[in-house]
């Protein structure tokens, strides 16, 4: 018998038993299925501690949550001292780029935070904020995206309605364009401010996932994405190519000129040894 029916067998045996019907256990002999029942037994146990886990590894994060909240405070406040910190790390940022619109990068210029929330239960949801200075392309201060769990229990999610202003509704020139330009033809208009309202598939959205377990930790790293390159030695790699491309260029000069004075080598002694006949010719004609 496979491995992969012993579980199941023993699930339906369970079943029989409490109804007293226990025909499925005929299919293992008594030795094999009180070991399979002891198993089961170890399984609950660990999956008893598994959850109480969970519950513990759950007040350590809201622990640390209210902890880190004054830092993650301190580091915006910091951060409105650097212009174009937010579009900059968003821009270097390779999955959230990738969904960027060229209108779009000009709006976050005037991203002034972005801030993520986790609610006090943790397995309950989150919210992200984006705060906006003035604009010429909406009336909000705040633009929200929460995640929660619906009233039947499966994921779900919400947003800010955006208050577009007049001839600047970035959503509608997004889909007026013929498939954007440049990395945007394959996008299929899935953009930053399509992503926001968009509440198709809460459980499987990438993006939310990127800016709070990614951007939101951390967003100096990709702020400083080109120096830290440079000290990476990136640019440094691109040099030193071109230094082995210049020594093989050298190498490769030196073989030809090489390879040129050993046929001019070959000529030289060609010449030598047709001096050489002729002089014998003339002697042998002398002593004639």
């Amino acid at each position: 018998m496979s491995n992969g029916a012993t579980p199941k067998k023993v699930k339906k045996v369970e079943v029989a038993g409490a109804s007293g019907d226990a025909d499925e256990s005929r299919d293992y002999d008594a030795e094999t299925q009180k070991a399979l029942e002891e198993i089961d037994a170890c399984q609950n146990e660990i999956d008893a501690l598994n959850e109480k886990a969970s519950e513990e590894i759950l007040v350590v994060e809201q622990k640390y949550n209210k902890l880190r909240k004054p830092y993650f405070d301190k580091r915006n406040d910091i951060i409105k001292r650097i212009p174009n910190f937010w579009v900059t790390a968003f821009v270097n940022h390779p999955q959230i780029s990738a969904i960027l619109d060229e209108d779009e990068e000009d709006c976050l210029h005037y991203l002034t935070k972005l801030e993520v929330e986790e609610f006090d239960d943790i397995k309950s949801g989150y919210r992200i904020n984006f705060h906006f200075e003035e604009n010429p392309y909406f009336e909000n201060d705040v633009l929200t995206k929460e995640f929660h769990l619906g009233s039947s229990g499966d994921p779900a999610s919400q947003s800010t309605s955006i208050l577009w202003k007049e001839g600047n509704d970035l959503s509608k020139k997004i889909k007026d364009k013929s498939g954007g330009k440049g990395r945007k033809r394959f996008l299929e208009q899935k953009t930053l401010f399509n992503w926001l309202i968009d509440h198709a598939d809460p459980s499987a959205d990438d993006i939310a996932e990127v800016i709070k377990d990614d951007m939101w930790p951390n967003p100096l790293q990709y702020y400083l994405v080109p120096d830290i390159e440079v000290e990476n030695g990136v640019e440094g790699e691109d040099d030193g190519s071109d230094d082995e491309d210049d020594a093989e260029l050298a190498e490769v000069e030196e073989e030809e000129e090489d390879i040129e004075g050993e046929e001019g080598g070959d000529d030289n002694l060609a010449e030598e040894d047709d001096d050489d006949a002729a002089e014998q010719e003339d002697d042998e004609g002398g002593d004639d």
